[in-house]
């Protein structure tokens, strides 16, 4: 994504998440102990608790809402590296099932578990989703979503490709702003100087300031997906730090 002069930040502020993880659970039945018996074997039942999401640590795990019925995994190839991977996750009755795995950018410069303004790093995070726009006609998406001129991208990228269109369809990420509001809302909770803007947006072929792009059909996908009542959250880092 482009980031705009006006910072922002999300998830309330790297919004701390409480989660649902994943172990299994031990119940117990007893038999009532007879006269003739001092003591008794317990019948053991073992209740596997359903798959987790490959490649998530118990970390990164918990830090997923309990009620999140839907993630989206952004798998960076390394700490300084602006290519990454998208893959919609959704929880089912027999665990996470995975959608297809899209290819994508991340900032220029990597991640940053600290987002600064202008840092050209994608942060750390595990953050909701709660609000979608762009300059295009609304696809057909689940979440609010606000259609503006405002979306605009002139203007060449990193590697000199142009932006136009990038900005067609977008998703907030709840990193630094608040949520609820257009994704043109430059209101930062944590201070411009923590950055914000971070968003999910047409790919433009080369890296980001601080978002994360995937190709246009992907987007749609997501928007047309995405739903308010499953909980949406991004999971966004490099592989090493999601392992954790």
């Amino acid at each position: 994504m482009i980031q705009r002069r006006t910072a922002v930040a999300l998830l309330a502020s790297p919004l701390l998440l409480t989660g649902c993880g994943g172990g299994a659970e031990a119940t117990e039945r007893r038999t009532p102990p007879t006269p003739d018996a001092r003591t008794t074997t317990p019948d053991v039942q073992a209740e596997q608790a359903p798959p987790g999401i490959p490649g998530l640590g118990p970390t990164r795990s918990a830090a997923i809402p309990g009620r999140c019925g839907q993630a989206v995994v952004v798998t960076g190839r390394g700490k300084n590296s602006p290519l990454c991977t998208v893959v919609l996750y959704e929880r089912t009755a027999t665990g996470w099932q995975a959608g297809t795995a899209w290819p994508a950018h991340n900032a220029l410069h990597g991640w940053s578990a600290h987002h600064l303004l202008d840092d050209l790093r994608s942060p750390l995070g595990v953050y909701t989703l709660s609000d979608a726009g762009g300059l295009l006609p609304d696809p057909g998406s689940k979440l609010p979503y606000h259609q503006s001129s405002g979306f605009r991208s002139p203007g060449t990228g990193f590697e000199g490709e142009p932006l136009d269109g990038c900005f067609d369809y977008v998703l907030a990420v709840d990193y630094n702003r608040r949520p609820g509001t257009s994704p043109l809302d430059w209101t930062r909770p944590l201070g411009p100087e923590r950055g914000g803007g971070v968003w999910l947006h047409v790919d433009h072929g080369g890296p980001t300031h601080g978002c994360v792009s995937v190709a246009k059909a992907p987007m749609k996908e997501l928007l047309r997906t995405l739903d308010p009542d499953r909980h949406p959250v991004v999971v966004m880092g490099y592989a090493d730090w999601l392992a954790g």
